[in-house]
């Protein structure tokens, strides 16, 4: 189960294979476990986050593979101090799961950042992720970061 401090679930939650995955992969990434992270993902997997051309992903073809998609972790996820995810809906039909989320992201120093995004998880029949793509818009997250006041 995941760490009630680390994710808000305001969404239905009826059983399914994508939304399990995406459960998951929210508590593998608030509680920074990397390997348990990757282990959900097939090996030829994509994710998108954000899909499309970023600071991110400047060619926008998404992080590919295993390694790709580690390395994603190493440069963005990890860089990360805390997490908190709030999915005010979620949708799951066919291999997949679409839920409209907020993720706050709490940087070292005390800097945070808000994520408003729709995370479509997409599954396999062992319920394994093939893709992962995130909508977000960066300048939009980037007009919600907030530093903590001096002396506070």
């Amino acid at each position: 189960m995941i760490d009630s401090t680390a994710v808000t679930w305001e969404a239905p939650d009826g059983d399914h294979p994508a939304r399990r995955a995406a459960w998951s992969s929210m508590a593998a990434v608030s509680a920074g476990h990397k390997a348990d992270w990757l282990r959900l993902f097939t090996p030829d997997a994509v994710v998108e986050d954000p899909v499309g051309p970023s600071m991110l992903d400047p060619e926008g073809k998404g992080h590919r593979g295993h390694d790709e998609i580690e390395k994603f972790w190493d440069g963005h996820v990890g860089s990360v101090r805390e997490f908190h995810f709030h999915v005010r809906d979620s949708f799951a039909n066919g291999p997949c799961c679409a839920n409209v989320t907020s993720i706050t992201m709490t940087l070292d120093g005390g800097t945070t950042m808000t994520v408003d995004c729709v995370a479509i998880y997409t599954v396999d029949d062992a319920g394994s992720i093939t893709s992962l793509r995130a909508h977000w818009e960066p300048d939009r997250a980037m007009a919600t970061l907030t530093s903590p006041k001096a002396g506070a």
